[in-house]
């Protein structure tokens, strides 16, 4: 029986998107076995950069967070690599909450930081 294709969400504020577009370029033969999703302009940059398909949901603040979230408790996304910015309020913060409270609800692993996306897709439980 063949395993479900893991589904990686890729979500970045604003100050972080020039960031996790690096870290996608230097993590694309690895992202490029997954389907991958990402908020609105995040997604946009991943995919125009990396020529990788990306499926894109709303923006952040206009409630893509809640949207991966929402995959996220239907199953649909596996892991949450999201470049948050801890230093900058941001006026959809509840929403960032939300979406980090259920990561931790569903038991998946999210990355708030490039030392942790990076463990995240190199360990060897990516393939289980």
């Amino acid at each position: 029986m063949k395993k479900k294709q893991k589904t990686i969400a890729l979500i970045a504020h604003d100050n972080k998107k020039a960031d996790i577009v690096n870290w996608a370029l230097k993590n694309k033969a690895t992202l490029e076995k997954y389907e991958l999703c990402g908020t609105g302009t995040t997604a946009r940059l991943i995919a125009e950069a990396t020529d990788l398909p990306v499926k894109r949901y709303l923006s952040g603040p206009l409630g893509g967070d809640q949207q991966i979230g929402a995959k996220v408790a239907e199953k649909k996304i596996d892991i949450v690599i999201f470049f948050w910015d801890p230093l900058s309020s941001q006026p959809h913060d509840p929403d960032v909450k939300a979406l980090l409270r259920i990561a931790v609800v569903y038991d998946i692993p999210i990355a708030t930081n490039r030392a942790t996306a990076d463990y995240v897709m190199h360990s060897t439980l990516l393939e289980n």
